[in-house]
């Protein structure tokens, strides 16, 4: 990097991937940025920098004695050793500013000395205090999967005849009569532990899981206009197992879209503006891959010139949104996928949802908000005078 590089950073400010210091003269303060940076998307951390972005420099004699202090910091005093790069940038009079990269971990979580566990927050940085910050954490390096995690309740919570369906259908079983043995089939199907349904077992086939968990439900609303101030035309929240929520969704969708006559009669019952099978591969990947351990319904928002599902959680993991256009996928909760791609769903689990989605409505895009914690699939509709 060159000065007038550093200088376009430093004039915008600290950001979550920029930090200033004018010294360091502590070990745990240094790792502790460290550590935040690590857990969550890397970042700089710039030597000799005011807060104000002002370019103090360091000495020749600082340069030597910071640098010691990065190593040591780096290597002992975090818990699972940070591997940083630094890099020496030249300013006026014979000072230099040390630029000091930290990437994002691969080893998540990285805690400081004191066993803290830091994720940045803005310009800043916090310390995990909930546990479910922590299971986020976990799931993000594929340690724990919020689908696998065990609820409240048992085998009294499951729809017997949904399950009884399911497998007569794809495993040409009966399904016992005993609870005992009920139990002991969803734990051998990953369905449940230590005689509780897990929260897989609970959405694909259970009665009424909004009763236990009432924030995984799915909460739909038309709009007249553009805008959720613009009155609305029609509302629903669909509550039951994803499958039950996934059917009275694309419903909702498909009533309140506009229907087009092209070259046919107009005795025929006209076609939707999009092709329903985009909101089926939307509506699936919501209600698969979205984060279950933030308590938050999925929102479904139908607006004069757009249709918005807005998904709780951002994508997981180095998953970007050219990626998932490109077809690569990571499964966030791989029990639900596994259940969704036998035919509770029509889910295929191959990572081309996405993709058929926008080869029939290319006038689809993803928003991936990190600081919100949302990811937004948003179509657009048709302009009203192209439709008729």
């Amino acid at each position: 990097m060159n000065l007038n590089e550093l200088k376009a950073i430093t004039s915008k400010g600290e950001d979550s991937r920029h930090q200033f210091k004018e010294d360091v003269r502590n070990h745990d303060s240094l790792a502790a940025e460290m550590v935040a940076f690590s857990n969550s998307r890397g970042g700089q951390i710039f030597i000799g920098v005011s807060n104000k972005g002002n370019l103090t420099g360091l000495s020749s004699k600082d340069v030597d004695r910071i640098n010691q202090r990065i190593s040591n910091s780096a290597s002992q005093h975090v818990r699972g050793p940070i591997v940083v790069h630094t890099e020496n940038i030249s300013i006026e009079h014979d000072r230099v500013v040390i630029l000091l990269t930290v990437p994002e971990g691969i080893d998540k979580p990285y805690f400081d000395n004191q066993g803290v566990i830091w994720l940045k927050n803005g310009s800043d940085k916090r310390r995990i205090h909930s546990k479910e910050e922590l299971r986020r954490l976990f799931q993000e390096v594929d340690l724990l999967h919020a689908d696998e995690v065990p609820t409240r309740t048992g085998i009294e919570a499951i729809n017997a005849n949904h399950l009884s369906k399911f497998l007569e259908d794809v495993y040409h079983e009966v399904l016992p009569d005993s609870n005992e043995e009920r139990l002991k089939l969803l734990e051998n199907m990953n369905l449940a532990s230590n005689h509780r349904l897990n929260l897989a077992g609970l959405l694909l086939f259970g009665d009424k899981p909004e009763l236990y968990k009432p924030e995984f439900i799915l909460k739909a609303v038309s709009f007249a206009g553009v805008s959720i101030a613009d009155s609305y035309l029609d509302s629903e929240d669909f509550e039951g197992a994803l499958p039950v929520i996934f059917k009275g969704a694309l419903a909702f969708i498909m009533r309140n879209l506009r229907k087009i006559q092209k070259q046919k009669g107009v005795n025929t019952i006209g076609e939707p503006e999009v092709p329903q099978i985009v909101f089926e591969e939307l509506l699936v990947n919501a209600l698969i891959h979205r984060d279950y351990f933030v308590s938050a319904p999925i929102r479904l928002f139908i607006f004069e010139n757009r249709v918005e599902i807005i998904s709780p959680g951002n994508l997981p993991n180095h998953l970007t949104i050219e990626k998932i256009r490109a077809g690569n996928s990571i499964q966030r909760n791989p029990i639900l996928a596994s259940f969704a791609a036998k035919g509770l769903l029509p889910y295929r689990g191959l990572g081309t949802g996405v993709r058929r989605a926008l080869q029939d409505w290319p006038q689809t895009q993803f928003i991936d908000d990190r600081d919100a914690c949302l990811f937004t699939s948003l179509v657009e509709r048709p302009i009203i005078g192209s439709v008729l």
